[in-house]
C-alpha cells in the first residue's frame, strides 16, 4: 500500500508556498516538467524532503505537494524515516513500454542514417543462445560483397557484432565461448591476445572485426541497452580492409558508439541509469 509522508514532511504548511493559485496553460506545463523532474532525483534510491527539496531547487512546501500527487499516481512511494522512491506505475509502464516496442524498427532509422552517412554496409543484431543473430542490414555505396545476411546466426568471438553484445560478461564466459569456437586442433587466435582485445573493447565501449571473420573485411561494433542498462542488442559498420585503415576505424567507433547511444535511448536507457549500475556493482 502507498504511504504518504507523515510528521515533520506532512506537517509543512501549505501557506509556506507563495506561488500563486491560479493555474493556466503555461502554469500546467512546468508542474507537469517539474514532477518529471521529480522522478529523475530519486532513481537513485530514497531521498528524504529536504535533500530532494534542494534538489530540484524548489521550496519544501512545493516539493512536498508534487510528491503527493505523485504519490496518489502511484508514479512515487514513501518509506517512512527513509524518503522517497520510485512507485509501482512506473513498473507497469516499463512493463508495457517495453513489450509494444520493436527493436528493429526503433534501430531503423539510426542505422539507415549511419549507412548513408559511412556509405559502408550497417548490421543490427542480438544474442541468440551462444551466436549473434542479425536481425537487419543496410548494404553500403560501396562495390564490397559483405556475405551477411539477415537471419544469420555468426560466431561471438570473431565477430565485431558479436564481441559487443558480450561486453558486460565475465572473462570466465568469454572464455567459455572462445574454446567452444576454437576447439583444439583447429585454427584458431591467440587467445592471450584476444583477450587482452576485449578488456580493451571493455573500456572503449566498441568493439573491431579485424578480419577474424571474414577475409579482406573489418568492421566496428557497439552495444544497444534498454532502459535497464541491459546490452539488448548492437550494431556494426563493415567493410573491406582497404577502406578500413586503423585511423577511420578509430574515427568510425566515435559515429558507431554515437548511433548505438542514440538507439539505447530511444529504447529508454540513459547514462544516469549506467552509472547506478556501475555503482551497485561496487
Amino acid at each position: 500500500m502507498r504511504q504518504k509522508p507523515s510528521n515533520e514532511e506532512s506537517s509543512i504548511s501549505a501557506d509556506a508556498d507563495a506561488e500563486p493559485k491560479g493555474v493556466g496553460k503555461a502554469q500546467g506545463s512546468q508542474t507537469l516538467v517539474r514532477g518529471l523532474d521529480l522522478l529523475d532525483q530519486v532513481i537513485d534510491g530514497p531521498v528524504k524532503l529536504a535533500e530532494l527539496s534542494q534538489r530540484m531547487g524548489l521550496t519544501r512546501s512545493t516539493t512536498h505537494r508534487l510528491a503527493n500527487a505523485l504519490i496518489d499516481r502511484g508514479f512515487l512511494t514513501f518509506l517512512p524515516r527513509e524518503g522517497y522512491l520510485l512507485g509501482p506505475k512506473l513498473l507497469q509502464l516499463g512493463f508495457l513500454a517495453q513489450g509494444q516496442a520493436d527493436i528493429v524498427q526503433i534501430a531503423r532509422p539510426r542505422i539507415e542514417e549511419l549507412a548513408s552517412q559511412t556509405e559502408d554496409t550497417v548490421h543490427f543484431g542480438r544474442l541468440d543462445s551462444d551466436l549473434a543473430l542479425y536481425l537487419d542490414k543496410i548494404p553500403g555505396r560501396r562495390r564490397v560483397d559483405i556475405s551477411s545476411r539477415i537471419g544469420d546466426r555468426q560466431p561471438l568471438s570473431s565477430t565485431g557484432l558479436g564481441k559487443a553484445l558480450l561486453l558486460d560478461d565475465s572473462e570466465a564466459r568469454w572464455t567459455a565461448i572462445f574454446e567452444a569456437e576454437h576447439p583444439p586442433g583447429t585454427r584458431r587466435p591467440d587467445f592471450d591476445v584476444w583477450m587482452e582485445r576485449m578488456r580493451g573493447y571493455v573500456a572503449s565501449g566498441h568493439a573491431y572485426d579485424l578480419e577474424e571473420n571474414e577475409d579482406l573485411i573489418r568492421c566496428v561494433a557497439a552495444p544497444v541497452r534498454d532502459a535497464s542498462g541491459k546490452i539488448v542488442g548492437a550494431i556494426s559498420v563493415s567493410s573491406a580492409a582497404q577502406y578500413m585503415d586503423d585511423d577511420r576505424m578509430q574515427t568510425l567507433s566515435v559515429d558507431v558508439r554515437g548511433t548505438a547511444e542514440r538507439i539505447s535511448r530511444d529504447l529508454g536507457w540513459s547514462p544516469d541509469t549506467q552509472a547506478l549500475q556501475k555503482r551497485r556493482k561496487r
